[in-house]
């Protein structure tokens, strides 16, 4: 199932997708428009960080099923808005409501993050049940170039290393082809370009909706 009204950045970290999202919501221009992002901030997702900042290490089969768990409050669960009006689970009643929901990250993060520490059946097992977004936005970076934009960051994650986001661009290329026929409009953004260019493109193939 396909959800038209369905938005999902996605690309490694460093790629730009959260200060693209912070600036839509400033623009008011664009209306009717749900934030939300994975982790979530309920339960699961505050659980989620924590294991990302590497204070409560698993086994790489277990992240994959407590991500895959996250998302299904995100998607399946009542709608929960935060103080600041984002959402925070329900995307498929938001979507049938008449809101577009976009998001950062989704279903293909857990496919390329996840299919290089464990077995990749596992996340695509997980994850095969949930709606496709209408839109993914995917920002095209190298790794070395993505960490050179989070070197001042104060909290690190476990997956930020310049070879492990190697392997996570392959899958990441390889999760796109394998979704390349299945409806979903893929837009492939250099994230290298001026925050202003990106912005137009993704502002330009939203107005389409």
């Amino acid at each position: 199932m396909i959800l038209q009204n369905f938005i999902v950045f996605e690309g490694i970290d460093g790629s730009g997708t959260s200060t693209q999202i912070s600036l839509l919501k400033k623009n008011k221009d664009i209306g009717n428009i749900l934030f939300t992002s994975e982790p979530t901030d309920a339960p699961t997702g505050k659980f989620l960080r924590q294991m990302l900042k590497g204070d409560v290490p698993v086994s790489n089969e277990t992240a994959a099923y407590l991500f895959a768990a996250d998302r299904n409050e995100h998607v399946n669960g009542s709608i929960v808005l935060g103080d600041d009006k984002k959402l925070i689970t329900g995307i498929k009643e938001a979507c049938k409501s008449g809101k577009t929901v976009i998001s950062d990250r989704y279903i293909f993060s857990s496919l390329a993050y996840q299919s290089i520490s464990c077995n990749p059946s596992v996340p695509r097992r997980l994850n095969q049940g949930f709606p496709l977004p209408g839109i993914v936005f995917y920002f095209e970076i190298s790794p070395k170039e993505a960490l050179k934009r989070i070197t001042g960051r104060e909290i690190k994650e476990i997956y930020e290393k310049e070879e492990f986001l190697n392997k996570t661009v392959d899958e990441y290329h390889k999760v796109l082809e394998e979704y390349r026929d299945s409806g979903i409009n893929i837009i492939i953004l250099d994230a290298t370009s001026s925050i202003e260019e990106i912005n137009a493109k993704i502002c330009s193939a939203i107005g389409n909706l």
